[in-house]
């Protein structure tokens, strides 16, 4: 689709930046001495309508409509669905994974439910409970048949995660390739790669055999399956040294113990996302094309994760600098 298709929505995304929290608010946040005082401070936000008396306790259930709201929005606007559904599938594979676990265990996982602004949990349980759909593309129907027909032959409920895990990343390669934007493919094959990365460093620590890590390792990204697999049973220095010596090594240095040469597996997480933000910064000067739209939609990503850090944060009594540090970037618009 010609870049043009995007002039639109563009300065409507533009408008939306100016309701991200800034660098000023996160340090008024993370200074407020209770959650009553959060409160006050976000009832100036967009997030103001929400604030009630129980917020704190409701706060799962603010970021899921919040977030339902933002997609519907933007799938009304956006000339390609693909590159809104870069995102929702993050929460479309959450709601799979959760009602699938209600349908064969007879619980009720309702409440756990995220609104991803395009199939209803109606739409989403029907596929399940039916196995046919005709709302649902065919990947998530060959999601959601896999791991049926998987638990008919294992009932380990780990597996339901695993399988919808795999297949999520599969799906968000097909959708930056249709999309045919090297900025956004770049982006989605780098998700794959951390996401490899960190899965791997886990499942060795975890000690898991090869047939496990060869399932839940996804084939999508720019390192292939196999050179991860030659690390099963190997010490984790043995594959923190790899990593090192792969694109993403300059990444990883700081986060590397200097004690034990080990990849350190919480930070991780955050560098992963500051990487991934930083490769949004050229969306900050462009006009045309998706790339503002998708940096926009990782900032209300990075936002919540903040939002929810900071919470946890005054509940549990973290000092500010230990929550500081582990806050995600924010400035890659």
């Amino acid at each position: 689709m010609k870049e043009t298709a995007y002039n639109q929505i563009n300065p409507l995304i533009r408008l939306k930046e100016t309701e991200l929290l800034t660098n000023a608010q996160y340090e008024q946040l993370l200074n407020a001495k209770n959650s009553n005082e959060l409160k006050e401070l976000l009832k100036n936000t967009v997030y103001g309508t929400y604030m009630t008396t129980d917020f704190a306790e409701n706060f799962e259930y603010i970021y899921s409509k919040e977030k339902g709201k933002l997609y519907e929005w933007l799938y009304d606007l956006a000339p390609e669905p693909e590159v809104i559904m870069i995102y929702t599938s993050r929460a479309t594979f959450h709601n799979l994974k959760v009602l699938t676990k209600a349908e064969l265990t007879g619980k009720n996982l309702d409440d756990l439910f995220i609104d991803d602004g395009r199939y209803s949990i109606e739409t989403l349980k029907s596929a399940i409970r039916t196995r046919v759909s005709t709302e649902l593309p065919e990947v998530l129907m060959n999601a959601i048949l896999e791991v049926l027909d998987y638990f008919q032959e294992s009932s380990t409920l780990q597996a339901i995660d695993i399988i919808y895990d795999r297949n999520f990343l599969t799906f968000q390669k097909q959708l930056a390739e249709t999309l045919n934007d090297k900025d956004i493919l770049t982006e989605v094959v780098a998700f794959i790669d951390l996401t490899n990365i960190s899965t791997m460093a886990r499942g060795i620590v975890q000690g898991r055999h090869e047939n496990f890590l060869s399932t839940v390792l996804s084939s999508s990204g720019s390192i292939s399956k196999e050179q991860f697999l030659d690390f099963t049973e190997q010490p984790l220095t043995s594959f923190t040294d790899f990593v090192l010596n792969t694109t993403y090594g300059r990444l990883i240095q700081s986060i590397v113990s200097t004690d034990t040469k080990e990849l350190d597996l919480v930070a991780f997480e955050k560098v992963k996302d500051d990487y991934l933000t930083s490769l949004f910064d050229k969306a900050k000067i462009m006009a045309f094309g998706p790339l503002p739209l998708v940096a926009f939609l990782n900032a209300k990503e990075v936002e919540w994760k903040n939002l929810r850090l900071i919470l946890v944060s005054k509940r549990s009594n973290f000092p500010v600098e230990v929550v500081r540090e582990r806050m995600r970037m924010i400035d890659g618009l």
